[in-house]
């Protein structure tokens, strides 16, 4: 299990990127991915870059190299969820043992003088385990490289409840007239469909719950609030930061994106339709380029070292990227598939003798998302879908 303080530290590390990297375009994001190696880099750290990696993660630097192993171990132990550590250095580059020590077993490789041979290894060790979803390290090896550190997070869910996808077109917002693949389902759990009230107005959260304890949330705000704000409230909310009325307490017009009605039922039993677009999301970060979030302002001053806990050879951060990628689909992040039931002609039935609640939310417009470990809390993936 993710300790609670750690979760509440990447959490906090998801919610200001996002603020700060979300605008018009479509991202995805982890930082659940980032922590772990600001940890490892926290512990052995001198001077202002401890401290400023320290205030960064929200932790303890004597404890981080420990957290974030911890933090690996645990996510590569929770279902729907592979992670890896690789660490390549050079043969002429002396590691202090006590740092190698704490890192997992057999992540250590080598550097060779060969950038092109190292870059194809690197390459094949990404493929390998995002499950060929990332083809390549966003960083080119270059000759005077002599350390690099990486991660590498898969999360894999398939839905409870699957949708229907078939072609539609958006008539109103900034997708109108655009063609969309819309994906379908309505179902009785009318508890999956969330507003909070927090201070940017009311946020329409709905909960698509995957198999293996893995969730998606589909967030939605007012058309005038910028996706950065959408996540960084989300996040927040899977917290308890605001009030929330949920379910059948829900009014019409209670959020963006929601219509609350009451139909003819044979049965009274409430049901929720939700219509979202399916989407695949690309990104690449260099997260330099906000070194203050991430902690690394004076560890990517090359002119000095700031790590002495790794060598007594002077190093410094010389570049920090990530790549991501996510897909939401029918059926989760697998291949779609077509299912058929023909309907024969029957009796007239009798007129419903119910009245029942129905909930209808519809993602027809920009929105976030958010993938969740459900026991722990934990957002793993984070992002915007600006395009359908």
């Amino acid at each position: 299990m993710v300790a609670a303080t750690t979760v509440r530290s990447v959490n906090a590390m998801t919610a200001r990127w996002a603020r700060e990297t979300v605008g018009e375009q479509g991202t995805v994001l982890t930082a659940a991915g980032v922590w772990p190696l600001l940890a490892l880099l926290a512990g052995p750290a001198g001077g202002p870059a401890r401290a400023e990696l320290a205030e960064a993660l929200g932790t303890d630097p004597e404890d981080a190299v420990r957290e974030g192993c911890a933090l690996l171990a645990a996510l590569d132990a929770a279902a729907g969820v592979d992670t890896a550590l690789g660490l390549w250095a050079r043969r002429t580059l002396p590691l202090r043992p006590a740092w190698l020590n704490g890192l997992p077993p057999g992540v250590h490789g080598e550097l060779t003088c060969d950038p092109e041979a190292d870059q194809a290894a690197m390459d094949a060790w990404a493929r390998r385990h995002t499950d060929g979803l990332i083809a390549q390290l966003p960083v080119q090896v270059t000759p005077d490289m002599l350390l690099l550190l990486a991660t590498a997070l898969l999360v894999r869910t398939t839905w409870r409840e699957p949708f229907t996808a078939f072609p539609s077109r958006a008539y109103e917002g900034p997708w109108a007239g655009r063609e969309l693949t819309v994906l379908s389902r309505s179902g009785p759990d009318v508890e999956q469909v969330r507003v909070h009230g927090t201070p940017a107005g009311p946020l329409t959260a709905v909960r698509v719950e995957g198999d293996n304890g893995l969730d998606v949330h589909l967030l939605l705000g007012g058309p005038e609030l910028p996706g950065g704000e959408v996540l960084r409230h989300g996040v927040a909310a899977l917290g308890g930061a605001y009030p929330t009325v949920s379910g059948a307490a829900l009014t019409d017009g209670a959020g963006p994106g929601l219509r609350v009605t009451t139909v003819p039922s044979y049965d009274g039993a409430p049901r929720l339709d939700l219509t979202a677009t399916g989407f695949t999301v690309d990104a690449e970060h260099d997260l330099l380029k906000r070194a203050d979030l991430f902690g690394l302002t004076t560890a990517s001053d090359t002119s000095r070292g700031h790590f002495p806990g790794i060598s007594d050879v002077p190093l410094a951060v010389a570049a920090a990227r990530q790549a991501a990628t996510a897909t939401f689909g029918p059926l989760g992040f697998r291949a779609a598939a077509v299912t058929v039931m023909p309907f024969a002609a029957g009796s007239v039935p009798p007129p419903p003798p119910y009245q029942a609640l129905r909930i209808a939310a519809h993602y027809d417009r920009p929105f976030g998302f958010l993938a969740v470990h459900q026991a722990s809390g934990l957002v793993l993936v984070a992002g915007w879908v600006a395009e359908p």
